[in-house]
């Protein structure tokens, strides 16, 4: 077992965010973030804009760093099946899309439905993972300065 460091993006173009449109079986149906896990010798900068990339299909550039935020999966299940998923450190950057070009994307996660671009003013309707986003991305989006915003023992991961 190992602490995944995980580079996700809140993507904004023209007044909407892009997010990855899940479900899993515990969850239902949410939003993530785009983005995954830190590959060794990799800077974070470099895994949001793969992760992006393999995720979406949209080349991004990190703006600012905007949250840190932890999460501990407590499902023995879990904890069995997917070792090096149930502690992670959420490192999250306000990204820009670097142009209009589009890929398909390369590497989804499963829980991943598809990326769909959300007008800012609808995130309150949507239900978001990690929770914490919900209440919480708005200032995480208008804000210059860099927040913690805690740890979270949660009963099922998400993508």
């Amino acid at each position: 077992m190992s602490i995944r460091s995980a580079a996700k993006a809140i993507i904004i173009d023209n007044n909407k965010i892009l997010l990855n449109k899940c479900f899993d079986e515990n969850n239902g149906n949410y939003y993530s973030l785009p983005g995954g896990g830190q590959d060794i010798y990799e800077t974070l900068h470099e895994a949001v804009i793969r992760e992006c990339v393999e995720e979406t299909g949209y080349n991004v550039v990190p703006i600012r760093f905007s949250a840190l935020y932890e999460e501990i999966c407590d499902s023995p299940k879990t904890r069995e099946l997917y070792p090096d998923y149930i502690h992670k450190i959420y490192h999250i950057f306000i990204c820009k899309l670097k142009n209009d070009k589009t890929i398909n994307p390369t590497e989804i996660d499963d829980m991943q439905l598809k990326s769909e671009w959300i007008d800012i003013n609808n995130l309150k309707k949507i239900y978001l993972l990690p929770s914490f986003l919900n209440d919480n991305i708005f200032e995480m989006i208008s804000s210059e300065n860099p927040k913690f915003f805690g740890s979270e023992h949660i009963a099922y991961n998400h993508g």
